[in-house]
């Protein structure tokens, strides 16, 4: 996964990295703005990701301040600037639900990018909002990436909208884009067009021998 391999001459890549896991995200719990630390096993996942990133020549690190993002970054063996611009979602009154706990109080179907969400103890954003943050990220990085590559090291939901963005598709299009606790993705260009280079690769955490002697 060095800049040669993925896309040859030209602009560098940015490397997406999904923060590990957390207990939340095991759980399938709406986690945004709720600083969560990361599990074990979320921690053996982040320096897996390691190998992957490496003799990359990157220009730029960002991460978002959150602790499993920037945990993820320094066990992935990176040294982020940290960008506020780079956090979850806002899930505002659905914040640490699940999705099946959201569709049993409103008695009906529900999906954030569809319908997105209310009011709690934060505001909560549209999934526009979310898109312009991102926008933001990628309008940042532009100066780098004519230097290098670039890695962001973020959070599920933002970096499905991101690619979205980057890829210069309508917004809802990310809740196409699944990605796991872990996963590393690269953007890139097919030529002259923007494109997913990779997507998902959740690298396997290393065996630890348990046995004495």
């Amino acid at each position: 996964m060095t800049g040669a391999e993925g896309g040859g001459e030209g602009p560098g890549e940015i490397v997406l990295v999904r923060h590990g896991e957390t207990a939340w995200s095991r759980e399938g719990r709406h986690t945004g703005r709720t600083d969560v630390p990361l599990t074990p096993a979320g921690e053996a996942a982040a320096a897996a990701v390691a190998p992957l990133v490496r003799g990359r020549r990157f220009a730029l690190v960002l991460a978002s301040p959150l602790e499993r993002a920037r945990r993820t970054a320094e066990l992935a063996g990176l040294t982020p600037h940290l960008d506020a611009d780079l956090v979850e979602w806002d899930y505002g009154g659905y914040e640490g639900r699940t999705t099946a706990e959201i569709r049993a109080q409103l008695g009906h179907p529900w999906s954030v990018f569809a319908d997105g969400v209310v009011p709690g103890a934060t505001p909560g954003e549209t999934v526009e909002e979310v898109a312009a943050r991102a926008s933001r990220v990628l309008a940042r990085i532009e100066t780098a990436l004519a230097a290098g590559d670039v890695a962001l090291v973020a959070h599920g939901h933002l970096l499905r909208i991101l690619t979205a963005v980057y890829l210069r598709q309508e917004v809802r299009f990310a809740a196409q884009l699944p990605l796991d606790a872990g996963a590393v993705s690269v953007l890139g260009h097919e030529r002259e067009v923007r494109a997913i280079r990779s997507w998902n690769l959740v690298p396997a955490p290393p065996v630890v021998d348990t046995q004495v002697g």
